[in-house]
């Protein structure tokens, strides 16, 4: 599941960890210490996501759902403040804008 944030991108799998966990992939340091601080992150140049945490996915559910419950915007990508990642999400935007049409 890609979950796409106003200050994180996300993939979250169920890969090569405990049942009970998940494994959260970032593509940008930092973005998983943001919703899951104090889960041990590990990075690596030969894994197509660099950063990631198994995360227990009680955890992960309550995080997210924290998030949703905070939404306070009318307009997710005028909510991004990041421009680097603004441009991503405008990018991924256009994809599915044409994928609609």
């Amino acid at each position: 599941m890609w979950i796409c944030l106003h200050d994180a991108f996300l993939s979250v799998v169920y890969k090569d960890c405990p049942p009970d966990c998940l494994l959260v992939r970032a593509r940008r340091q930092g973005d998983i210490e943001k919703i899951f601080p104090g889960y041990e992150v590990t990075a690596s140049r030969h894994t197509d996501y660099r950063y990631r945490a198994v995360v227990p996915r009680r955890v992960v559910a309550e995080a997210i759902a924290r998030r949703l419950q905070s939404i306070d915007y009318a307009n997710f990508k005028a909510s991004v403040a990041d421009d680097a990642l603004h441009r991503a999400y405008a990018q991924v935007w256009g994809t599915m804008y044409r994928l609609q049409r």
